[in-house]
């Protein structure tokens, strides 16, 4: 039998992602949250943030055709697919893989780090771009020059630890006009900061952002697949 064309082979390297899975539940934040969705968690992440509750995901993972990523997400029968991780930009083929997506009729949303460039992504994906505070221990990883590239169409989310990751990333709000630019979005990070404080906080300053409990973790406490 003769070996596949180097031509075929570079060919079917390219539509390859490495996932660690694909499942239906219940988005628990951002814009969507209570809506049946899709998720698909990429395998991989250039990031250690302290609250990570997914790193599970930064190794192992099999490599999927992208064909049969958009078949398994069409297999469960609903319109929303969350692509995920990890950090999924940090796999170059994800920008393909975004794009069949929405071709496919989906609504598609990417939750992203934002310590990688955004500007490649289709403009039909919702961005939902994770600003780390300082508390995350990632604060430096922010890539600043995301920011101008985001619509109304896109979110930003800041997972805040305590007080001062709080006034950090109100004033991050503030002098950027981020409300002005998207959906902003507050949520306390479990284990770390009471909800009661951080939405008190939210409601004395009128900071005009949206403050959200991550459903999955208080209906299923962060189990893998749900």
């Amino acid at each position: 039998m003769s070996a596949v064309a180097p031509d075929a082979a570079a060919a079917s390297a390219a539509d390859r992602l490495r996932i660690t899975e694909i499942f239906l539940s219940l988005q628990g934040e951002a814009r969507d949250a209570g809506r049946p969705t899709v998720f698909v968690r990429l395998t991989g992440c250039p990031l250690r943030c302290t609250y990570c509750d997914t790193a599970y995901a930064f190794h192992g993972g099999e490599w999927w055709d992208v064909d049969d990523i958009v078949a398994e997400v069409a297999r469960h029968g609903v319109r929303h697919v969350c692509v995920t991780g990890g950090e999924p930009l940090a796999q170059k083929r994800c920008l393909g893989l975004l794009s069949r997506l929405c071709d496919a009729g989906h609504v598609v949303s990417l939750e992203t780090s934002g310590a990688i460039d955004i500007s490649g992504v289709d403009g039909r994906v919702s961005r939902v771009l994770d600003i780390k505070t300082p508390a995350s221990g990632e604060a430096g990883r922010n890539r600043w020059e995301n920011l101008p590239l985001l619509s109304a169409h896109d979110q930003v989310k800041f997972v805040v630890c305590d007080r001062a990751d709080y006034e950090w990333a109100r004033g991050i709000v503030l002098e950027r006009a981020l409300h002005a630019r998207c959906e902003v979005l507050f949520s306390p990070s479990k284990s770390q900061l009471s909800p009661t404080a951080l939405a008190d906080w939210i409601v004395a300053d009128r900071l005009p952002v949206r403050f959200q409990m991550q459903l999955h973790k208080l209906l299923w406490n962060d189990a893998p697949g749900r």
